[in-house]
């Protein structure tokens, strides 16, 4: 399955709040992202005010991370095909 990296850009930032309701938020977002093959694997955070995540997903393509996106309400900016670069794997 490809691995994309989504850009998304929220004005206001981003507050996830760490207890019940942010748990139940996250899981509501995969629950849906499921309905279109789509597997969210991690996100960065940027440090300013929380206005900027970079998202990493497997998905079959691009059109279903921004259907995804969609139902979730959630912004979808640049979407980048990726591949794993180790830096280990090189070691001797």
């Amino acid at each position: 399955m490809p691995r994309y990296v989504v850009e998304r850009e929220f004005p206001d930032g981003l507050n996830v709040p760490v207890n019940a309701d942010g748990a139940k938020a996250m899981a509501g977002v995969i629950d849906v992202n499921l309905s279109d093959g789509v597997t969210w694997i991690h996100t960065y955070v940027s440090t300013d005010n929380n206005r900027r995540t970079y998202c990493v997903y497997d998905a079959p393509n691009p059109e279903a991370i921004r259907r995804v996106g969609a139902k979730n309400n959630l912004p979808v900016g640049k979407i980048t095909e990726v591949r794993v670069l180790d830096p280990y794997f090189y070691r001797p």
